[in-house]
């Protein structure tokens, strides 16, 4: 599927989709907890659908309700609803797989495909690891391009049965009991270590599982996992740096109740286009307190010149909803960012650059080269497509603005965060932008082409 982005001003009120950190997180731990959740407002898209689909067949009972709420950012089926609510009934305490005993009559293990959700796959490779059966996981082409090799090294310290394909990648098949134990996890991505410390509490009571993470790229994101330890009553020790952990087995999860919050990742992107060009722009949906560590891109696009401004409807007392303005009357500054816990921002920010007077250097962010894409790669050569001068750095992007791109046509390369970068960039070019692989959006925010007011060619 084509995008076609012609240029205009990109102006209007919009509400943030749910971030699609949290709603996983909380699908997991409420198909592992006790009882019944009540998730509202939780991400609908391609990798939260697949998270879904992994919960129901590790054997939680999943149900969702859908709605006519026009103001729920979520994707309209034929009838105009909207998916407002999971409930999910968690597995309470038994293994994963073992509470549906249809599944265990099947032949071979119990099969999990994670569709393109990475964040799926770490997490429960290591929930696996809690139960006695085999289960295994398959994923789309680029999810068998990424390696969880660190992780599955730090399953088998733990008394886990661990094959996979080559380098860790998938197909991958774990089988537990957990035993605990001493593991030493680089994580060039935080997911690794976020698996580990979400599936360790659950393990048999008396083991303990102690962890030592020498790297760890993406802090932000184990801020957002242990604030929701802290929340159920967790005990997980942890040193000043996170670089070790102790999390004693024999816990259980509480039902994961409320409304997920607004994803920053995914409102980087109409922030982008309001500083491209001029906006002004409204987002809703957004807690200025939230862990996410994507919130920092609107403190970089303010040092970059534009004004940025958080704004309390108006309502009882600290229950008013936040509105996040942004817009831009001078021109748009270069500057360096170090992106090490915010990789997801370096699309998005190379698209900036080009945008601004001056260089702008990406920085400290070599495992952007292990998402979807190789984003430095990508970026640097979709950009130059369209008129940009990038230089790639073996951890990092350098990129020399002139003000302005060039109309052309593109490739997304599967990458949900590239394609809508690139229609962001493409409101601000000389001409109409053509974008290859748009459906590629849907993974965290179906629809994003609206918003753009992109043209949608199926040739």
């Amino acid at each position: 599927m084509y995008a076609v982005v012609s240029p205009r001003r990109f102006t209007g009120t919009y509400r943030i989709p749910a971030s699609k950190s949290h709603t996983i997180r909380r699908l997991l731990m409420a198909a592992l907890a006790e009882g019944v959740s009540e998730i509202d407002y939780p991400l609908d898209s391609l990798d939260t659908r697949s998270c879904a689909t992994v919960s129901r067949l590790l054997g939680a009972e999943l149900s969702e309700r859908r709605a006519a709420d026009s103001g729920c950012p979520n994707p309209a089926n034929e009838r105009g609803e909207r998916l407002v609510r999971w409930t999910v009934r968690g597995i309470s305490g038994r293994g994963p797989g073992e509470a549906c005993p249809a599944l265990w009559a099947a032949d071979g293990p119990l099969a999990l495909d994670v569709g393109n959700s990475g964040t799926t796959l770490y997490l429960a490779l290591a929930v696996a690891g809690l139960g006695k059966r085999p289960i295994s996981f398959t994923g789309d082409a680029q999810i068998a391009r990424r390696s969880a090799g660190p992780l599955l090294e730090a399953l088998r310290g733990l008394g886990i049965r661990v094959e996979a394909g080559a380098e860790g990648c998938v197909p991958i098949t774990v089988q537990g009991p957990w035993q605990g134990g001493r593991v030493r996890l680089p994580c060039p991505t935080s997911q690794y270590l976020s698996a580990l410390l979400l599936a360790a509490p659950l393990a048999p009571l008396g083991t303990l599982t102690e962890i030592e993470a020498p790297l760890l790229n993406e802090k932000p994101y184990i801020d957002m996992t242990l604030a929701y330890l802290d929340a159920q009553g967790i005990p997980c020790e942890r040193a000043g740096d996170y670089s070790r952990f102790r999390i004693p087995g024999g816990g259980a999860y509480r039902p994961m109740n409320g409304a997920v919050p607004g994803d920053f990742s995914s409102a980087a992107f109409p922030g982008a286009a309001a500083a491209i060009t001029g906006g002004p722009v409204s987002l809703l949906g957004l807690d200025p307190e939230d862990t996410q560590g994507d919130k920092v891109f609107f403190h970089y696009i303010e040092t970059m010149g534009c004004t940025v401004r958080w704004e309390q409807e108006a309502g009882p007392v600290n229950t008013g909803e936040w509105r996040l303005r942004v817009s831009r009357e001078g021109p748009l500054h270069g500057g360096v960012f170090d992106l090490n816990a915010t990789p997801d921002l370096l699309p998005v920010l190379a698209v900036l650059g080009a945008y601004a007077q001056g260089e702008t250097a990406l920085v400290n962010v070599a495992h952007a080269r292990l998402k979807e894409t190789d984003r430095i790669a990508v970026m640097a050569r979709e950009l130059g497509r369209l008129g940009a001068a990038c230089t790639e750095r073996p951890d990092g992007l350098i990129i020399r603005g002139s003000g302005r791109l060039a109309g052309g046509q593109v490739e997304g390369w599967g990458d949900h965060r590239v394609v809508m970068a690139l229609e962001a960039a493409a409101l601000g070019a000389a001409g109409p932008v053509k974008i290859a692989g748009a459906e590629s959006a849907a993974v965290t925010w179906p629809g994003f082409s609206e918003l753009t007011g992109a043209d949608i060619l199926q040739e």
